[in-house]
């Protein structure tokens, strides 16, 4: 792929495998339209693929917000960007959730107990797991030990990322601005 012009609320996975240059910004045709200067907001992460896989084809995977499955759980809106009802995968078992409390209140969802996982605060404050850790805007909670994440008290506009998945029990080998 070229380029991808995203809409909001769209998702982007690339697979890099054997490498694949990219960056992130607004294109020159963007900028011919008055774009420049504007805000882009996205959330950019690195799931490391398994040895077994570093030198697989890259490939890219585009969904359009429409694409996105999105359900009501409770007073959440979640969209799913990865697990049950998401064409998205990782290469790990894995789940990413993008969850919504437009009037506040709580969430819960299982996560599988051999998952690593955090939250990724979009926006709002909430708190979080068996001891009502608060975290707000721009703060990540680790997830611990147990089968599920709690969420409670979050205030209303509350937004956050929850990330998880299996881990390879592999260690990354860093090597300059790559990961191997």
């Amino acid at each position: 792929m070229e380029r991808a012009r995203l809409q909001a609320g769209s998702l982007l996975k690339l697979r890099t495998g054997r490498g694949v240059w990219h960056a992130e910004g607004i294109g020159e045709d963007e900028i011919r339209e008055g774009k420049a200067g504007s805000e882009m907001r996205g959330v950019l992460f690195w799931v490391n693929l398994a040895r077994r896989d570093k030198g697989v084809e890259p490939s890219v995977q585009l969904l359009n917000p429409q694409e996105v499955a999105v359900r009501q759980e409770g007073e959440a809106i979640v969209r799913v960007l990865v697990g049950d009802g998401s064409p998205v995968e990782l290469g790990t078992p894995g789940l990413i959730l993008d969850v919504e409390l437009p009037r506040g209140g709580a969430f819960s969802s299982p996560v599988p107990s051999d998952f690593n996982g955090l939250v990724y605060m979009l926006e709002g404050e909430a708190s979080f797991g068996a001891n009502t850790r608060r975290a707000s805007r721009s703060q990540i909670a680790v997830l611990g030990p147990g089968r599920a994440l709690r969420v409670v008290d979050a205030q209303p506009g509350t937004r956050f990322m929850l990330m998880a998945g299996k881990p390879y029990g592999e260690v990354p080998v860093f090597k300059g601005p790559y990961v191997d």
